[in-house]
């Protein structure tokens, strides 16, 4: 039988040895040419060529000797950390965020960029400045750019955004958009599924299975599974924020009414606490005397002095979210699930009232083997999301 597939060309397999052979030297403080041969399984003088490509790009370094076993003493390598930096930026936060970022994840600059409510046009234009600014800030040759986006991805139409509800972009060609102005090699992913891979690239999940739930002005889920990111078949995995949650509940900004998004994201959640504390003489009402200037700060403040009002919806809020959660482990039965953005200051007692309805809304066998807990990685999740999934398609890290 003819075997159609097709086969390896030269520069596919120069490709792979070198992305391999700079992985494996990346992976190690200090390694030998012989040692990244041996761990590669490539030959020496396979692995000494792509060496002394990626020393003369400045891509790795030598760094020393090693102890001999008889012999010439190896000569180690190593990856500099800014050998290289990426630019990573969130744009599915309130103010649009976005940092320079070194090969091991570290921030060397961050800026954030106020969005004041912008939205179509005047919000890709304040990603643009956002871009720019961060560019002028770079000490080391740029990588690329990684890009965290609220909404459906569609890879299949060059990463244009097929929707992003609170940035009013339909099919959106921002890949393209930002290839053609910035002429870097660019790579976009919703913002959720880049938190997702923030924590199992940088985080404390490495080779787990895994959910983040990302809440802030939006809300949406990453599935990182047996090694690779689920986007689905329409690659809107995880957009849970349009699912109802309360009948004939408040207007989301998708057309429908009552959806997890409406309720709990940070802005819906100052609202509803607003209306609910406004004629409550609890302990909000001494810290604020203007409600509209209510903030998210506020609530977090109430919410541990047990403020009556403030207690009623906030435990509403672990409530919704709980019965999502259930909804993803009774599908998944991912026994690992993390909560990224603001809700963090709620603290555990918020986290064990996610826990109690969990439990009322799933087998209870599921929800005892798993695991809820906060991002250690705080606000620039999805920026170092968008710097390891750039790093995942140069380099296959």
């Amino acid at each position: 039988m003819e075997n159609n597939l097709p086969k390896a060309t030269h520069q596919h397999t120069r490709t792979h040895n070198r992305r391999l052979i700079f992985r494996t030297i990346f992976d190690h403080d200090r390694i030998s040419r012989a040692d990244v041969a041996r761990a590669t399984g490539l030959t020496r003088t396979t692995v000494s060529q792509v060496v002394d490509n990626l020393i003369r790009r400045k891509m790795v370094k030598e760094v020393g000797t090693g102890s001999s076993t008889g012999g010439k003493s190896p000569i180690l390598l190593s990856v500099p950390s800014n050998a290289r930096q990426l630019i990573g930026v969130d744009l599915g936060s309130p103010e649009f965020r976005g940092a320079i970022v070194n090969l091991r994840g570290e921030i060397q600059y961050s800026l954030t960029m106020p969005l004041d409510g912008q939205q179509g046009t005047a919000a890709l234009e304040r990603a643009f400045n956002l871009i720019d600014a961060l560019k002028a800030h770079a000490t080391s040759p740029l990588l690329g750019i990684g890009v965290g986006v609220p909404g459906v991805i569609d890879p299949t139409k060059g990463s244009s955004v097929h929707w992003a509800v609170n940035l009013s972009w339909l099919d959106l060609p921002i890949r393209a958009l930002l290839k053609k102005r910035y002429r870097l090699p660019i790579y976009v992913a919703n913002d959720a599924h880049a938190a997702v891979l923030a924590e199992s690239f940088f985080g404390n999940c490495k080779n787990l299975n895994l959910i983040v739930v990302k809440v802030e002005s939006g809300v949406s889920a990453g599935i990182f599974a047996n090694g690779e990111l689920w986007k689905g078949d329409g690659f809107g995995a995880g957009e849970i924020g349009h699912v109802t949650v309360v009948e004939n509940g408040p207007l989301c900004n998708c057309g429908h009414r009552g959806c997890l998004e409406a309720v709990i994201r940070k802005d819906a959640l100052v609202q509803r606490v607003r209306l609910a504390a406004q004629n409550d003489a609890g302990r909000l009402r001494e810290r604020v005397r203007n409600w509209n200037a209510l903030s998210f700060d506020d609530i977090v403040w109430a919410w541990h002095a047990n403020d009556p009002a403030t207690t009623t919806v906030v435990c509403e809020t672990a409530q919704f979210l709980g019965s999502a959660l259930a909804n993803l482990v009774g599908a998944w039965n991912i026994n690992h699930i993390v909560l990224a953005g603001p809700l963090k200051g709620f603290g555990e007692r918020f986290l064990q009232e996610i826990r109690k309805t969990m439990s009322s809304h799933a087998l209870a066998h599921l929800v005892e083997d798993t695991q809820i807990e906060y991002s250690t990685l705080g606000a620039e999740i999805v920026i170092l999301g968008a710097s390891a999934l750039l790093l995942d398609e140069v380099f296959g890290m």
